[in-house]
């Protein structure tokens, strides 16, 4: 399979997948009053939104897809060392029980910085220090939107305290 069909499958794919959220999941799924007055507390609004980033994730890879040469080199196949990818496997689902201790411990903003940066290290990542920049930057600014600007109480843990 060359690089070009697997942009165009994924976005295909992605394509797909926001039409199914946006005609039928989140109207069937997904209830919300008809009073909210602020259209970002809206139960409906991030569905929505995660389905319009799908799509244009979507369109991307397909127009990305479409601009490369159609007889492009094949990629590499999957690694042979299947040890390798049961570890992995087998880490995520420590990093995941790890996540449930620490939430009511350490609170929901320092637990994410720590999974975020450890699935990061987990998959080896060629980016390590932009995964620990996103791992402190993302969590806070999600934080302080949600609990200055939306009003929504975020859980703190035990030793740590946020504005």
């Amino acid at each position: 399979m060359t690089e070009r069909q697997v942009q165009l499958r994924l976005g295909t794919g992605a394509l797909i997948a926001a039409l199914f959220l946006t005609l039928y999941a989140i109207p069937a799924w997904v209830s919300s009053p008809s009073n909210v007055g602020n259209v970002i507390l809206s139960p409906l609004f991030w569905p929505y939104a995660l389905a319009g980033f799908t799509g244009l994730t979507g369109l991307g890879l397909v127009f990305s897809g479409m601009r490369m040469a159609p007889d492009g080199a094949p990629l590499d196949g999957p690694d042979e060392d299947a040890k390798a990818a049961w570890m992995r496997l087998a880490g995520m689902a420590v990093i995941m029980g790890v996540t449930m201790f620490l939430l009511p411990r350490l609170g929901m903003v320092l637990t994410s910085m720590l999974v975020f940066a450890a699935s990061a290290f987990l998959v080896r990542t060629r980016h390590p220090v932009t995964a620990l920049i996103c791992a402190v930057i993302i969590p806070l600014v999600l934080y302080a939107f949600f609990a200055h600007v939306a009003g929504v109480a975020i859980p703190q843990g035990n030793y740590l305290r946020l504005p």
